[in-house]
């Protein structure tokens, strides 16, 4: 699998910063323990895990970017089913220039949402049916955009993209049809002298959308009015340079659990905004893109995408206290 410039910008940016620069935690037990490498992926085949949903018996649904994949993968590692969406003949997705499958978000009855970006009109929000029938597109995207992160807010039935070239969140209904432009501003966007990576992670919590911004290290919150229009926008947090996508260790706390791609990093991000590694290199991971958490559990795929000896993998860690 060919290395990608954006890639290497991302590594210029590891090198120059070294180890995330973070506040010291707190108390004498470690947010996370016992992380172990549960699964590992075949790196020249595709199979880069980028993004990530949970299925009620602790199985992970995880996006192959290139291998253009959704894939169900045990807690015990084994592999139990793929879908594929369908090929591109002359894919042409901004910085990228794949087609690749990002984002991933479950409904309750088992469906999947998934992002698809492939530079052409197959651009979108893809819906993939409990049963893993064929995949159907349900909304189609901006062709010179980069739908990344993928959100689902089954309150309001609607689906929400975030797009890291253009910098904008987009709002799709889950029944398909036309997308709006839910939230745009500087804040989401890319800068352009570094990776071209802007908004990234995206999850719906407490009455409000996230979003992490790659290139700004930031972690951002979107108010969501009553009329379902978007509040105005708050940084939650600075120096996160390298942020892939994120998730909350509860339903109720706004404590979140960032991978930081560039420098093979895991975060925990306190209310207030101060941050510490709970996860490094040396416990397994390669390159995080995501995290998920599901009754005291963490899970954290690695793409690998410029490690010296690539090792796509999903890491489990047990989630201590919150």
């Amino acid at each position: 699998m060919p290395r990608l410039p954006y890639l290497a910008g991302i590594a210029a940016t590891a090198v120059a910063l070294g180890v995330l620069a973070s506040a010291p935690a707190s108390g004498d037990e470690p947010i996370v323990s016992q992380p172990r490498v549960v699964a590992h992926f075949d790196f020249a085949a595709g199979e880069t895990p980028e993004n990530i949903a949970l299925e009620p018996d602790g199985s992970a649904d995880l996006t192959f970017a290139f291998a253009r994949q959704v894939a169900n993968v045990t807690r015990h590692g084994n592999i139990r089913g793929r879908v594929t969406l369908p090929a591109v003949a002359h894919p042409n997705t901004p910085i990228i220039h794949n087609a690749i499958v990002l984002g991933i978000a479950r409904a309750h009855d088992g469906t999947l949402y998934v992002n698809y970006a492939t530079g052409t009109s197959k651009t979108g929000i893809w819906r993939i049916a409990p049963d893993g029938s064929k995949p159907k597109q349900i909304a189609q995207l901006p062709t010179n955009g980069l739908p990344n992160g993928l959100a689902l807010d089954e309150h309001r039935g609607v689906l929400y993209a975030a797009d890291s070239v253009r910098g904008i969140v987009w709002r799709v209904p889950v029944t398909g049809g036309e997308r709006t432009a839910w939230a745009t501003a500087k804040a989401l966007g890319p800068v352009p002298s570094k990776t071209g990576f802007g908004a990234n992670g995206i999850k719906v919590h407490d009455h409000a959308v996230w979003v992490s911004n790659t290139d700004r290290g930031t972690l951002l919150r979107i108010p969501v009015r009553r009329n379902g229009s978007a509040g105005r926008l708050e940084t939650q947090a600075t120096g996160l340079d390298g942020i892939d996508d994120f998730a909350f260790t509860s339903r109720h706390a706004d404590t979140v659990l960032a991978a930081v791609n560039g420098t093979n990093q895991v975060v925990v991000v306190r209310p207030g905004g101060t941050h510490s590694v709970v996860l490094t290199q040396q416990d397994g991971i390669s390159n995080p893109t995501s995290v998920a958490v599901h009754d005291r559990r963490v899970y954290v795929p690695s793409a690998a995408y410029f490690a010296t000896e690539p090792d796509p993998n999903l890491l489990l860690a047990r989630l201590n206290r919150r």
